[in-house]
């Protein structure tokens, strides 16, 4: 068996466009590698020998240019054209072509992805409500997720699957241009921030197999990729929105590349009433990304994000008061505020084109405050003049991560080795008390006005973890490939703090009022494997499989955040389990896209609610370690550009066909309560359907979508509530559900107008039971609602 580092046959030149020289993105159809080409033009991509190679040239607003070189060759001319008075079909197609040649390549920069279940969703490609960060239009195209909806704007992102709970989208690891966004990413992996739709070039999702390169997340990976700077010196583009219940949002970017500096910046700022009472909100959010590239080998990037908000919360509603009126509130005193900035430093370097490095630095200085009346009965309406409940949590962390890839011909294939580290340290502290008997969002704790209220706590989260991880993609021929992976994980996460316990009578007076100090301290370390098969039997056919280990550490509120009629166990631990994937994708000529596959996710001491009544014989909500969990199902996705089968000669038209179904089962396998095991898993719809059309011709785009999920159980009691409930509104199913959306666009020389309406049948309907904030209750999805935007750009 021979092993050596790849040879290097060149083949080089120069690209010019519209007469100038300048940076230009380069593919290699051939061995799927990217590169760019300098400032002036020139270009050497190296080669594994001598041969044809065919490279396609791209730089936004040129047109693709492919050609095919032999190798090694040099002092090659290419010259792009310049894109003018094309319409936006045209314009638009030349983007989808490009994005069709690099979607998530087996290696992308210093990244493996052989053998997962991957997807990216190209944001170019979509007519949607980016505005508000349309979770059902931006995701319709990513097979089995469920979606928590709120009105709030789209200032968070709440998305889950294959029975992972949606909210704040805590179970993937969630990143913005491959470092970390969330809270804290062992202790509260919620995501408070989510980058707006309009400032994206694409989102990446890496199923859960993600865990050997990105840590411990069942769901796995949700990247959100900015857009970059473009190619010429400086360019403006501005977007103004307005919409039902008062919506106004302004998207503001600068961009451009003076020589080797370049930078990409934007301001957005929202504010709106929401479509029901006591759900006004304002949020401002500021973005800058600086990158210098030294030559072409080195490139140092900067990334600096602001983001602000304040919303008003209108609370939960029971079964009964929702179907009497989803638009309904009886709590106007509660709010909620955010205030996140994150840091990042990359430094990428290739010491030759076959060994690439980099290392991403990272931090996080963020708080988020909530403050308001929160009786477990939704029915109870808001009580002026008594204390509200007030939630604090600060968030300092930082890391770094540093990895190096290296190419190696093995038996005279070509196969590439990745090993990398992770270092991870946060500091975050969390606070319950009493908040203020006023209206307004103060955040300050009220212990004078009310000494004895009973949910009072303070602690101090300090957690390190340490991670190695490894994977090689091993060739064991041109089509076929094996990547096994390895990850060490060392975790120290600890609460240091105290709670006190108050005992009242009837009349008010105390019974016990006791302070009794915490000190945790949760030292683990262990190792994920897992393994990813390729086969490839043509160029635009892929066979796939993986399996991987899984791993979820407690969080911040499984330790201790007091909600009333809710217990945690004191013996709460980690979640362990294993995901795999079994798919075929690709392509079929031109015309269809597809993506099908089976999965299956196994929870070990999954973490979740269940029912059962305490010594005074009440119901209370349980949150423990309930058993062992299956989930499985079918997932396919179908893309059907039907003009390129009966219009392919029009140039100017466009119309696709989409279908995105999962089919989901699950079942609880073991669980040492009573009447769990057999039970579904919580948040598992049967059915989940999207599917639409889009249509364009010349600068006019439209798409039409329609969403279908059936029911799903919010606890592994599987309890379900009559309609005619008027408790709590926490337990129960949440009912099947459709909703469809309309979207078009037309663009004016550098004008272009959006437009569409959104829940256009008006269907009332909700996606989640909140035992918390914003709830607690039935949290009802946004009534049909439009928007209009206007975008300028030069």
């Amino acid at each position: 068996m021979g092993i050596s580092v790849c040879a290097q046959v060149k083949i080089s030149g120069t690209v010019s466009s519209d007469g100038k020289k300048g940076r230009t993105e380069i593919f290699n159809k051939t061995n799927g590698q990217k590169t760019w080409t300098n400032a002036d033009g020139s270009f050497a991509v190296d080669v594994e020998k001598a041969g044809d190679y065919e490279l396609v040239f791209f730089k936004d607003g040129f047109g693709i240019v492919e050609k095919t070189f032999a190798a090694p060759s040099e002092n090659n001319e290419v010259a792009l054209e310049k894109i003018t008075n094309l319409s936006e079909v045209v314009v638009q197609n030349q983007k989808e072509k490009w994005a069709a040649l690099h979607k998530l390549k087996d290696v992308e920069g210093t990244a493996i992805y052989a053998g997962r279940k991957t997807e990216v969703i190209n944001i170019d490609k979509i007519t949607a409500n980016k505005a508000t960060n349309n979770t059902r239009q931006v995701f319709a195209q990513v097979a089995g997720l469920t979606i928590n909806e709120t009105s709030d704007g789209g200032l968070q992102l709440s998305i889950g699957g294959r029975g992972l709970d949606p909210n704040r989208t805590s179970n993937f690891n969630t990143r913005q241009n491959g470092y970390d966004i969330s809270a804290d990413v062992l202790g509260y992996p919620e995501s408070y921030y989510a980058t707006p739709t309009e400032a994206l070039e694409e989102i990446q999702i890496v199923r859960g197999a993600a865990s050997l390169q990105y840590g411990t997340q069942f769901g796995g990976l949700v990247n959100f990729i900015t857009k970059k700077p473009v190619a010429k010196p400086f360019a403006f583009l501005t977007r103004n929105t307005i919409g039902s219940y008062g919506l106004y949002t302004n998207f503001t970017s600068v961009s451009g590349t003076p020589g080797k500096f370049s930078y990409y910046s934007y301001f957005n700022y929202k504010k709106g009433d929401g479509f029901r009472p006591n759900s006004n909100f304002e949020s401002k959010n500021f973005f800058a990304n600086l990158n210098y590239q030294f030559n072409a080998k080195t490139a140092l990037h900067f990334d600096y994000t602001y983001f602000n908000y304040l919303a008003h919360q209108p609370g939960g509603l029971t079964d009964q008061m929702f179907y009497d009126d989803p638009l309904q509130s009886n709590r106007t005193r509660n709010w909620f505020a955010v205030d996140w900035n994150l840091f990042a430093l990359r430094l990428d370097h290739s010491f030759t084109p076959n060994a690439e490095f980099s290392l991403q630095l990272f931090g996080l200085d963020a708080n988020r405050k909530t403050v308001g009346f929160r009786q477990n009965r939704a029915s109870t309406g808001d009580i002026l003049g008594t204390e509200r409940d007030l939630i604090v949590g600060d968030f300092v962390n930082w890391g770094a991560e540093a990895r190096y890839l290296q190419r190696y011909n093995l038996m005279g294939n070509k196969s590439t080795f990745l090993i990398g580290a992770k270092y991870y340290q946060s500091d975050n502290k969390g606070l319950q008390g009493p908040g203020s008997s006023g209206i307004n969002a103060d955040f300050d704790l009220a212990t004078d006005e009310f000494p004895y209220y009973p949910n009072q706590s303070q602690y101090r989260f300090p957690n390190v973890n340490v991670a190695f991880f490894a994977e090689n993609i091993f060739k064991i021929s041109p089509r076929f490939s094996i990547t096994p992976g390895l990850r060490l994980e060392k975790i120290r996460t600890k609460a240091e703090g105290y709670y006190r316990k108050i005992n009242v009578d009837l009349a008010g007076n105390i019974l016990l009022d006791q302070t009794i100090p915490e000190n945790n301290t949760k030292d683990r370390h262990f190792f994920l494997a897992g393994i990813g098969l390729s086969y490839k039997p043509q160029q635009r056919i892929e066979f796939y499989g993986n399996a991987a280990m899984n791993y979820r550490s407690v969080t911040f509120n499984d330790i201790r955040t007091s909600v009333p009629n809710q217990v945690i166990d004191a013996h709460i631990t980690d979640e362990e389990g294993y995901t795999s994937d079994i798919g075929v994708r690709g392509q079929l000529s031109d015309q269809i896209t597809f993506d099908t596959s089976v999965f299956g996710l196994y929870y070990d001491g999954k973490i979740g609610d269940y029912l059962t009544t305490d010594s005074n014989n009440n119901f209370v909500r349980v949150r423990k370690n309930i058993g062992t969990a299956f989930t499985y199902g079918f997932e396919a996705l179908l893309d059907w550009k039907i003009n390129r089968m009966f219009f392919a000669q029009n140039e100017n038209f466009q119309w696709n066909l989409f279908s995105n179904l999962s089919l989901t089962d699950s079942e609880y396998t073991e669980s040492e309560e009573a009447n769990i095991k057999g039970n579904s898993v919580e948040f598992v719809p049967l059915y989940n359907l999207k599917t639409g059309t889009g249509i364009g011709y010349k600068n006019f785009l439209a798409s039409l979508q329609f969403t279908y999920v059936s029911e799903q159980f919010t606890d592994a009691n599987n309890s379900t509530v009559d309609r005619n409930d008027n408790m709590s509104g926490i337990s129960g199913k949440i009912p099947a559900y459709h909703v469809a959306d309309f979207s078009a666009s037309y663009k004016w020389k550098n004008f272009k107008l959006e437009a569409g309406v959104n829940n256009f049948t008006d269907n009332k309907y909700f996606t989640r039971r909140a035992t918390g904030y914003p709830g607690p209750g039935i949290i009802p999805s946004e009534t049909r609602s439009f928007y209009a935007t206007l975008e300028f750009v030069f």
